[in-house]
C-alpha cells in the first residue's frame, strides 16, 4: 500500500455545491469604479452569492462593490443592500458570478426566506417578509468545547457549586423524607417524668410545723426533718377525767405548748413540703412528700387517646431525660386512664432496661414510640426472604 501522500486529491464535500442556487426574477443596481450607475439582470441566487448577466461593462475577479438587490412584491419593490466580490467571469456565456461580504442579519433571513419559499413554490406576500424582519431569526453561536476554556480555578468553582446545589438537594431531601417518617411512623407523649414511690410524712397532732431541711434536701432513715408545736391539751386529750375538765384547769392545759420532731422513715429526699413553716395543720395532714433513694424510678407518660393502639403494654419505646444528649430505651409495663376514670389521656408506666439513678426523679423526659421499619427489622426480612 502506498503511504505517500497525494497532495492533488480533493474530497468530495470540499467541492460540492454549499447553498442551493434558484432562478429568481430580480435585478441588481451598484457603482463601477467609474462611479458609474449600473442596472442589469440577476441570473440566479443562493445564500452565499448570486450571478447576473454581464453586458458592456468589464468585470475582474477580485472586484469589490456595494450594491442593492430588487425583488418585485406585489406592487412594492424588496430591496436588499450589500457588499459583494466578483468571484468568476465568463465573458463568452455573459455571466459574472459574485459573492456575498458582511450581508446583515435582516437581509439574510430575506434572502433565505425568498429563496425557501422558490424552492417549495409558494408565493411571497409583502406581509411575510415584513414577519421576517420583525421577528429574531438567530441565536448565539455554541463555545466551541464547552469547558475548553476554563483555567483550574474555574473549574473548581464549577464544581464546587455543582456540589453545594447536590448537598441542598439530598438536605431537603433528607428533611423531607424524616419529616414524612416522624408524621406516618413517630408517636410522642404529651408530656412525661421520672417518678418514684413516694413516701407521706403526716402530722401527728394539730399544731404548727418548722421545717429543719432544706428543699430537695438527702435526709437518712431516723434524721429529724422537722418539728411540730401543739398545746398541752392537745396531747392529753382522751387522756383527762370530767372533774379535770374543769374551765381553769382546760385553760391552763391550753396556754402551755409542747414540741415534738417528725423523723424519716427511709434514706429519701424531700420530693416537696405540703405545709409551710409556722402553718396550723390539722392530724392527719401530709407534711412531707419523700422519695426513696433505693426504690426503682420508673418514668410516667402520658399519651392521647387516639394512640392507645400504639401505647399499650409491652411496646418498646425510647427517651431521652432533660440535660442528657443520649436517648434511653424501655417498654410499657402498664396503661390506665387518667385520674382513674372517663379521660383523653392515657397514663403508662414505662420500665427503664438500665437502673435510672434516684436523683433522677422528678425530671422531665421526652418519651417517643417508633413504629418504622428498623435495621433488625430489615436483616429479619432479608433472612426469611433468603430462606
Amino acid at each position: 500500500m502506498n503511504s505517500v501522500a497525494n497532495l492533488n486529491v480533493v474530497h468530495e464535500s470540499e467541492a460540492q455545491r454549499q447553498h442551493a442556487r434558484v432562478k429568481l426574477p430580480g435585478r441588481l443596481r451598484y457603482s463601477n469604479a467609474q462611479r458609474e450607475r449600473i442596472d442589469v439582470r440577476l441570473l440566479d441566487v443562493s445564500a452565499g452569492g448570486f450571478s447576473f448577466a454581464s453586458e458592456r461593462t468589464a468585470h475582474k475577479v477580485g472586484d469589490f462593490h456595494r450594491g442593492q438587490l430588487q425583488f418585485q412584491l406585489d406592487s412594492l419593490v424588496l430591496g436588499l443592500d450589500m457588499d459583494f466580490q466578483v468571484c468568476s467571469v465568463q465573458p463568452e456565456q455573459g455571466r459574472v458570478g459574485c459573492q456575498f461580504h458582511n450581508l446583515g442579519t435582516r437581509e439574510t433571513a430575506a434572502l433565505r426566506h425568498l429563496i425557501s419559499a422558490h424552492l417549495a413554490g409558494e408565493l411571497v406576500n409583502v406581509g411575510e417578509v415584513l414577519h421576517i424582519l420583525q421577528r429574531e431569526n438567530f441565536t448565539k453561536a455554541r463555545k466551541a468545547g464547552a469547558g475548553a476554556g476554563m483555567g483550574w480555578f474555574g473549574r473548581l468553582r464549577a464544581v464546587s457549586f455543582s456540589a453545594a446545589i447536590f448537598l441542598v438537594g439530598l438536605a431537603a431531601f433528607g428533611y423531607i423524607g424524616k419529616s414524612i417518617y416522624g408524621l406516618y411512623f413517630v408517636t410522642h407523649a404529651q408530656s412525661a417524668q421520672i417518678s418514684l414511690p413516694a413516701l407521706q410524712v403526716t402530722m401527728p397532732r394539730e399544731g404548727s410545723v418548722q421545717s429543719l431541711v432544706q428543699p430537695d434536701g438527702i435526709v437518712e432513715k431516723g434524721a429529724p426533718i422537722a418539728t411540730f408545736t401543739t398545746s398541752m391539751l392537745e396531747m392529753l386529750k382522751g387522756h383527762l377525767g370530767e372533774e379535770q375538765l374543769e374551765p381553769s384547769q382546760i385553760e391552763a392545759l391550753f396556754s402551755r405548748e409542747m414540741q415534738g420532731t417528725l423523723t424519716s422513715p427511709c434514706n429519701c429526699k424531700i420530693a416537696r413540703q405540703l405545709v409551710a413553716d409556722g402553718q396550723f395543720a390539722s392530724k392527719g395532714d401530709v407534711i412531707f412528700e419523700l422519695v426513696p433513694q433505693d426504690g426503682i424510678a420508673t418514668v410516667s407518660a402520658s399519651f392521647p387517646y387516639r394512640h392507645l393502639e400504639q401505647a399499650r403494654p409491652g411496646t418498646p419505646v425510647s427517651f431521652k431525660v432533660a440535660g442528657e444528649d443520649q436517648p434511653r430505651r424501655g417498654e410499657i409495663v402498664s396503661s390506665s386512664l387518667h385520674d382513674g376514670g372517663l379521660s383523653a389521656d392515657i397514663r403508662v408506666q414505662i420500665k427503664p432496661e438500665q437502673t435510672l439513678p434516684a436523683s433522677l426523679a422528678g425530671q422531665p423526659v421526652d418519651v417517643v414510640i417508633d413504629r418504622g421499619p428498623s435495621l433488625s427489622w430489615l436483616v429479619d426480612r432479608a433472612i426469611a426472604a433468603g430462606r
